[in-house]
């Protein structure tokens, strides 16, 4: 998986759970899981903004550390802003601006509803629903502390991983572990997470004229 792919990863376990409506599908439902994620649903429904920090380890098969990042989310409503070392995501709604700083390129994009790629706007709909299985596991120690453990297998067998484990702790989830069919495993930590704070727009908009001499490859 590459890094833009591991930055699509972190955006899923950042902003998936914004909004859970669960349906009783066969094999999928789960009402201890869904009374939980309910819970954390509704309160992120509380908050008109975020901002957050978070860490990403990666392992293969053995356990040993394939590298590591650290970053901060921005959102607010259906705008988003992801940055790690060397690269940054940002998109007001309409446009998606992803920026490489190896290369100092962006490209832009301009964000179809009606396509079957990852969107924040389908994130805030029924993400789990339509892609995932879910279950409660139960109470698991991580990270030092005893926490809620959700996990979730996709639909689409096709799909380069097959498992997610999310952890819940006071109706926030704190913890992701994203497990490929190769054996590396993505662990996802959230290393702060501030609700309603001052997040003026211009955040989630990419202002080429701060990165000079920057190669802008608009698709839009």
């Amino acid at each position: 998986m590459n890094m833009k792919k591991i930055i699509t990863t972190v955006l899923l376990t950042v902003m998936a759970f914004i909004n859970v409506n669960a349906q009783k599908t066969a094999g999928s439902y789960d009402a201890n899981a869904k009374k939980l994620l309910d819970a954390v649903s509704a309160k992120f429904k509380t908050y008109k903004s975020v901002q957050g920090k978070f860490a990403l380890k990666i392992e293969n098969s053995g356990g040993k550390t394939l590298g590591s990042k650290t970053g901060t989310v921005y959102m607010k409503g259906n705008k988003y802003r992801i940055s790690v070392t060397g690269q940054e995501i940002y998109s007001d709604g309409n446009s998606v601006w992803s920026y490489d700083k190896s290369s100092n390129e962006v490209t832009i994009n301009k964000i179809d509803p009606n396509a079957n790629s990852i969107t924040p706007q389908k994130l805030f709909t029924n993400f789990y629903d339509k892609d995932f299985l879910y279950k409660l596991n139960g109470l698991v120690k991580n990270a030092g502390k005893y926490m809620n453990e959700v996990e979730l297998t996709p639909v689409d067998k096709t799909k380069a991983f097959f498992k997610i484990l999310l952890y819940i702790d006071n109706n926030s989830i704190v913890s992701t572990k994203l497990f490929e069919k190769t054996g590396n495993k993505y662990t996802y930590s959230t290393t702060s997470l501030t609700g309603n704070t001052n997040v003026p727009d211009a955040t989630f908009i990419f202002d080429a004229k701060k990165y000079a001499g920057v190669e802008v490859v608009d698709l839009r």
